[in-house]
């Protein structure tokens, strides 16, 4: 069996709509999350689209409607707390309305490659 590796899991929640403009154009803000942790060497990423949702700024006889208009994304980030702590200082001016929790997991990692240590 594998051995565990501590690492810390940030998952961020946020509408399908949401999008981020650095200067050189518009994109979706899920798109524009995963470039930039691609670019500080994480280890690994994943989107996920939700089929209902609803947050604070959703009214209950809205949630409905959710299903064909700003559906949730969620992103899910497994790396070394010092990485998941330097993305969340970048995050800050990144998303406009959304949500970010963290939790200490054990990774533990399957195939030739492994988490950093």
């Amino acid at each position: 069996m594998a051995s565990p590796i501590p690492a810390t899991l940030l998952r961020i929640f946020i509408g399908a709509d949401e999008t981020y403009s650095d200067g050189r154009g518009e994109q979706p803000l899920y798109e524009a999350i995963a470039l930039k942790a691609r670019e500080r060497g994480m280890t690994g990423l994943t989107v996920t689209r939700g089929i209902l949702g609803f947050g604070p700024a959703s009214r209950r006889e809205k949630i409905l409607l959710r299903r064909s208009e700003d559906l949730p994304i969620v992103i899910e980030i497994v790396d070394t707390n010092e990485k998941i702590t330097d993305l969340l200082a970048l995050l800050d001016g990144m998303i406009g309305s959304g949500l970010a929790i963290t939790e200490r997991v054990d990774a533990f990692r399957y195939g030739p490659r492994r988490l950093p240590t």
